[in-house]
């Protein structure tokens, strides 16, 4: 079994690898993985009253979900893009309440909310790749 380092570091350099030679979308991709996997953490943290962990964990779900937002095209996305930018604000919203209120169904919301968004993104993905 891999100790925490040698994961840490094996995962870095993989996520590196698959960052370096990523589409936009991929990218996206990549991102929203990152983040579905950090929201388990958290929710784990919370449920398992690991407050400061849970800190560090909703911290990171919030700037990987402003990271998204932020590249959005607000200027030539038109309604979707719009809609999306919304989503993402109520998510990381969301997670500030889940912080909070220490509620682990908020992040399962959340969860559920980016898996949606995940499979969106991966229509995209299949309709550019086809």
């Amino acid at each position: 079994m891999l100790n925490q380092e040698a994961y840490s570091s094996y995962h870095s350099t993989n996520l590196e690898a698959q960052v370096a030679r990523a589409s936009p979308i991929e990218l996206v991709l990549v991102l929203t993985d990152g983040l579905l996997e950090e929201l388990a953490r958290a929710r784990g943290h919370i449920v398992g009253k690991r407050y400061e962990l849970k800190a560090n964990s909703l911290n990171k779900c919030t700037d990987i979900i402003n990271g998204l937002s932020s590249s959005l095209d607000f200027d030539n996305g038109g309604e979707v893009v719009e809609n999306l930018g919304r989503l993402y604000d109520y998510c990381a919203g969301r997670l500030y309440t889940a912080g909070v209120s220490l509620d682990p169904t908020i992040i399962d919301e959340v969860t559920t909310l980016l898996t949606t968004i995940k499979k969106g993104w991966l229509g995209v993905q299949a309709k550019t790749n086809g």
